[in-house]
């Protein structure tokens, strides 16, 4: 299960963490076991940064 960001830690926006993930992506379409934890990180991270903004709408 991924990991979500340590709590403390400043949110980066929505799109930085979705440039990262396109990054990561255009490395080769295949993703080693390594590049897998990374997109499982962001997409934690992504996951977070939505909980936030939907969080500050409410």
């Amino acid at each position: 299960m991924p990991t979500p960001p340590m709590p403390g830690t400043a949110m980066r926006s929505l799109a930085e963490v979705n440039a990262d993930i396109r990054a990561l992506w255009r490395r080769g379409g295949r993703l080693s076991p390594e590049g897998r934890r990374e997109y499982e990180r962001l997409l934690a991270e992504w996951a977070a940064v939505i909980r936030g903004d939907v969080a500050e709408a409410a």
